[in-house]
């Protein structure tokens, strides 16, 4: 499979339910409908309760403004633009307050008993071995990214996704100031 690109200027957002913000689903595999895995942007507009989802491993990264502080069953997580990524059981009672107004974010959400996804961030030049078969992605955050995947370059703009699913073990280099990757069990 090659490399699949969305810009997220070409995804239609989605209002929560609680008016709290806009979700950009990127993509959710193999279905919207029925996902094992998605991955998707979300514009907070203002501090609130998440939506649940049972039996859901939930990553969550700042994009942008000055991050959230997030109530996991109680204990307290301060989250900026700087830090690793968080991850979380999404079934949990989950509260975000803003810190210092609006905030983007970056979210890979993964069925449970479909293994354990890894995301973290780019800030120069990151080598990955993969182990296959993985679902590999780049997000370029606020600058593009260049991705070479063994002997194949990919340059990716700014506020894009790239995926892919590998079948056989490779090599991964993702040059960026600003991105994240993830690897999902395939």
């Amino acid at each position: 499979m090659s490399w699949q690109v969305v810009r997220l200027a070409d995804v239609l957002a989605t209002t929560w339910r609680n008016g709290g913000g806009v979700t950009r689903e990127l993509v959710a595999w193999p279905t919207s409908a029925d996902w094992h895995w998605r991955l998707s942007v979300a514009d907070i507009n203002s501090s609130g309760p998440f939506s649940r989802f049972e039996d859901v491993q939930r990553w969550f990264a700042v994009l942008g403004g000055a991050g959230v502080e997030l109530d996991v069953n109680g204990k307290q997580h301060r989250l900026t633009a700087g830090d690793a990524p968080f991850c979380f059981d999404g079934s949990a009672a989950t509260h975000c307050r803003l810190l210092e107004g609006k905030t983007q974010d970056f979210n890979l959400m993964l069925r449970q008993g479909r293994g354990r996804a890894r995301m973290g961030r780019v800030s120069s030049s990151l080598p990955i071995a993969v182990d296959a078969p993985k679902t590999i992605a780049v997000y370029a955050i606020s600058t593009g990214a260049s991705v070479l995947f063994n002997d194949e370059k990919l340059d990716l703009p700014a506020h894009s996704l790239a995926w892919r699913t590998v079948t056989v073990n490779a090599t991964l280099q993702v040059n960026a100031a600003q991105a994240l990757w993830m690897e999902i069990p395939a």
